[in-house]
């Protein structure tokens, strides 16, 4: 499978009539890191859940690694695509930690000894090892993240997906979490308001506001366009 994602003129609403997407196209290589960003409301979480299916394509089409994002392919596509939620506490959901890792790869069918294998690989990855019999709500905002993360990894995702990923973490959770991200090999598209990150990390940004991409460029540009970024509600940093 090519590690692509695809979408091509996608409008979206939800049921009370307000429009989230407004034709929207984007074309993200393999392996290529893409920050998101745009003020509140301007459809970052919705464009990010149409791209695993989690909403469903009114206008336009979608297609990752080569699918098209629909009914028929959704088990694949979730296997590839892994999304990690702003809120950590909606993607735990066990007592312990190496029982919310092991979730996905054990729904996968996966056999146990690999399960486990891929699990410990997964807190390794994010620097969470120790932490395997660890009760979930006992931990830190950025264990929380952290652990997430490893729920995602551990299914072995070509895409990944995030939504805000250093909100509300302090200096050294978000310095690690920033190491983990730029050392890792898989296509992404982050979800942000952290301009340092974005500048750190991401060669591409695409600007969203009020559903519509109004930019999509060369991080460095983009940061640098000072009427730009006042026009839609960003700090440059």
């Amino acid at each position: 499978m090519h590690h692509t994602v695809e979408v091509d003129n996608l409008t979206y609403s939800y049921p009370d009539g307000h429009q989230a997407l407004a034709d929207v196209t984007l074309h993200i290589g393999p392996d290529e890191k893409v920050a998101l960003v745009g003020p509140n409301g301007a459809g970052k979480s919705t464009l990010m859940l149409h791209l695993n299916g989690l909403l469903d394509t009114q206008q336009g089409s979608i297609c990752v690694g080569g699918l098209p994002v629909e009914e028929a392919n959704l088990g694949q596509i979730r296997a590839w695509v892994g999304l990690v939620f702003q809120n950590a506490d909606d993607q735990l959901f066990n007592p312990k930690v190496f029982d919310d890792v092991a979730f996905g790869p054990l729904h996968m069918g996966i056999p146990d000894n690999e399960v486990r294998k891929r699990s410990m690989e997964a807190l390794a990855a994010v620097g969470m090892e120790g932490y395997a019999d660890r009760i979930s709500h006992h931990l830190s905002l950025g264990e929380k993240k952290r652990i997430a993360i490893a729920t995602v990894l551990s299914m072995d995702p070509k895409i990944l997906l995030f939504d805000e990923p250093t909100a509300g973490l302090d200096p050294r959770a978000r310095r690690s979490l920033i190491n983990l991200l730029r050392d890792m090999q898989r296509t992404m598209l982050v979800a942000t308001h952290d301009m340092r990150f974005v500048k750190e990390i991401f060669p591409r940004t695409v600007v969203l506001d009020e559903g519509r991409i109004v930019a999509d460029g060369p991080t460095d540009k983009i940061m640098n366009d000072e009427v730009l970024l006042e026009k839609h509600g960003l700090e440059k940093w």
